[in-house]
């Protein structure tokens, strides 16, 4: 049997643990309902989630202010910002993760914080740096992940196969975790969040650690998901992914959204003349400072 701090290990990587709850002796006594059991999100035709005004102090401190967003049915949506602008205080809070101080987030209808067990049943989530118990291999990890969401268990052992032979982890699914490399600890997280096929994925910087054939086959992932009516919602630091993958983009400065839309709505908005602007020179428009710009421009002639 899988003891106490196998399971603070998996529902920390799930985001589960305000909906789960365990016996006097180590046992699960709530489970998620599986995908078999999903009512379809009651978002007639609308986003799949929205967020309401979402805000988070720290004090005095204002880590994101009024974030309102809507991620659609079929859509790549690419939260951008530079660090500490608020992109992983937002999806720890649309995760249920953390609580907002102030401001909603609803998933396929349902109010994460009012309905949680219903929401976080149509959620898929990626952590920056995904919490996984070194002790047991891949296979028993992802098992117990499969059965909190009431994956049946017939279906289980091969969704697991064959993800992971896709993300090329199929002859190590069967060593312990603390054996893998970061990468092929983030394959495993990725795994994890795909295995109820969740309606929405959120994911937060999820490519970082992988390598450039990885990157390329979870990309095409992401896309066969949102071909088949999935949503996912990404924060990343990789301009290029975001240019790539992203139906729209949205950018966070100081934890407010200054700008969002697609590509060439947001070169359009900040008045480029190229219609080959990368979206990292957009980027810089909207969320570098001056003075930034200032050194950003003096180095790059100094390399002319």
């Amino acid at each position: 049997m899988l003891n106490l701090n196998c399971y603070c290990a998996v529902l920390h990587y799930v985001n589960m643990r305000s909906i789960v709850n365990f016996d006097g002796r180590g046992g699960l006594v709530r489970i998620l309902p599986g995908p078999e059991q999903h009512r379809s999100p009651d978002t007639a035709g609308g986003p799949v989630l929205v967020t309401s005004a979402l805000t988070k102090r720290y004090g005095d401190l204002l880590a994101l202010n009024n974030l309102d967003l809507r991620l659609n049915p079929g859509e790549i949506y690419g939260l951008l910002g530079p660090n500490g602008s608020g992109k992983s205080t937002a999806l720890r809070m649309i995760t249920g993760i953390l609580a907002p101080t102030s401001g909603s987030v609803r998933a396929g209808g349902y109010d994460v914080w009012k309905q949680p067990e219903k929401a976080k049943a149509l959620m898929g989530y990626i952590p920056d740096e995904p919490v996984l118990y070194e002790k047991l291999t891949a296979l028993e990890f992802l098992d117990f992940v499969g059965e909190l969401y009431s994956v049946p268990k017939g279906q289980r052992k091969q969704k697991i196969e064959t993800i992971l032979h896709m993300l090329d982890m199929e002859g190590r699914i069967n060593d312990q975790i603390q054996s893998y490399s970061r990468g092929m600890r983030q394959k495993v997280a990725i795994t994890a969040a795909l295995l109820h096929e969740p309606p929405v994925l959120i994911m937060d910087e999820p490519v970082t650690a992988l390598d450039p054939i990885a990157v390329r086959v979870f990309r095409g992932m992401l896309r066969q998901k949102t071909k088949s009516g999935g949503a996912v919602l990404l924060s990343t630091h990789i301009l290029e992914i975001a240019q790539h993958l992203c139906d729209r983009v949205g950018i966070l400065v100081g934890g407010e959204l200054v700008d969002e839309g697609t590509p060439s709505e947001l070169r359009a908005r900040a008045g480029s003349s190229s219609a080959g602007a990368s979206l990292e020179d957009l980027f810089i428009s909207l969320a570098a400072s001056p003075e930034y710009k200032d050194i950003i421009s003096s180095l790059e002639a100094d390399l002319t």
